[in-house]
């Protein structure tokens, strides 16, 4: 009778099983099967029957069984030990490892010898180089006479140069963050930190790059020159800066909108401070706003690693700071296109790119590093909106 028992309480065990396994959504009410699983681990088999060798087979074949129970937790019966995972971890890791799986077309097509300097400069990410040139090329629309289309080959030059002081950035960031780069899951696969490119060769990339952006740089005339390489100190010590203080973002916004006083006194050969300067300020507002959000990516690794950022300050009131900054930076936009006496059609889209602004911080969810990615990249379009407003405004 006892082997009857058991034997009916394993093929009851089956059954939940196959329900389990075609219909994947249902809940087990009943937690009897679990029970009876604890149960048979619990108690080895001692009797003697002519059926022994039939149990044993049955026991063995429900070692790797999975159950699901109404709490939507994985439960694995894997060599008599149970091994419960949440699936939103589980998710979370399938998709951490399809997205490292993915390969970049840096990996496609570049040959492997020149990969890891493609990656060190961020060349498979240009939202970088963007959110660093529309300043620059905000300030060149700005400073064209009325009527008049942007030099075009002034827009050339900063363009390149954006790209090659964002790549000298993103460098020197690597090498003075290596340390902390290989304690956080999104910066430990980066080539100094891995170890694929030791400080030497990092260091020889960034005089490189420095090299080819003074050839940009001597293109300019003298005041845009030496206006030019004073932004380097703002460059080199940026990274420095989550060290000490909890607003790196807000240096980052006065590196990265340097080009807004730049690119005016490229083409005037000095700065006009009334509409330079606000828009050099709308800048650092924009990039308090993007720049946040893309550092609620790592706030967990940063609490551990005990660097700081405007997203660990603001914490849960996040959104009301940020609100807060974008205001700023389209009242700033307003006030230099006033000062400029640009036309109305500036206005229209600068009303355009106030809903894009809008839209990416009331609706980011802050918890998920993805669409706080994909907030962080879409600024691009915030970028453009503001070109397109300048360039209308000139010629109309």
């Amino acid at each position: 009778m006892a082997l009857y028992r058991r034997l009916s309480q394993t093929r009851h065990v089956f059954h939940r099983h196959c329900i389990t396994a075609l219909y994947p959504s249902a809940h087990l009410t009943n937690p009897s099967p679990i029970a009876l699983h604890s149960h048979l681990i619990n108690s080895p088999f001692q009797f003697s029957s002519s059926n022994d060798d039939h149990y044993t087979h049955t026991l063995n074949s429900i070692k790797s069984f999975t159950f699901y129970s109404p709490h939507s937790s994985r439960i694995e019966l894997s060599g008599f030990h149970f091994s419960t995972l949440a699936n939103s971890e589980e998710k979370k890791k399938k998709k951490n490892e399809q997205q490292k799986a993915k390969p970049s077309w840096i990996d496609t097509y570049l040959p492997q010898r020149i990969r890891p300097y493609a990656h060190l400069a961020r060349l498979d990410k240009p939202i970088g180089t963007w959110l660093l040139a529309w300043p620059c090329m905000w300030s060149i629309a700005l400073a064209a006479p009325p009527g008049s289309l942007p030099d075009v080959k002034m827009m050339t030059l900063f363009g390149c140069g954006a790209f090659l002081l964002r790549g000298a950035g993103c460098t020197v960031n690597d090498l003075l963050d290596r340390d902390i780069d290989t304690k956080v899951e999104r910066t430990r696969s980066r080539p100094v930190a891995s170890g694929v490119l030791t400080p030497f060769q990092g260091l020889t990339f960034l005089g490189f790059q420095l090299l080819l952006g003074l050839g940009i740089l001597l293109q300019l005339n003298n005041y845009s020159r030496i206006l030019g390489a004073s932004s380097l100190l703002l460059v080199f010590s940026y990274p420095l800066m989550k060290r000490f203080t909890f607003w790196p973002q807000a240096y980052l916004g006065l590196t990265f909108n340097w080009g807004a006083l730049l690119g005016w006194a490229a083409i005037r050969g000095s700065i006009d401070p009334s509409v330079v300067l606000p828009l050099y300020v709308s800048g650092a507002f924009w990039t308090l706003v993007y720049d946040t959000i893309y550092a609620h990516q790592d706030k967990e690794d940063d609490l551990k690693v005990g660097v700081k950022s405007t997203a660990l300050r603001f914490g849960d009131s996040t959104k009301e700071w940020i609100s807060g900054f974008g205001l700023a930076c389209i009242s700033s936009l307003a006030l230099s296109g006033v000062n400029a006496n640009i036309g109305w059609p500036y206005y229209a889209f600068l009303t355009a790119a106030s809903g894009q602004l809008a839209w990416q911080i009331w609706t980011v969810d802050l918890s998920s590093r993805a669409d706080c990615n994909r907030k962080f990249v879409s600024n691009k379009w915030f970028g453009a909106f503001i070109f397109g407003g300048i360039l209308s405004g000139k010629l109309l």
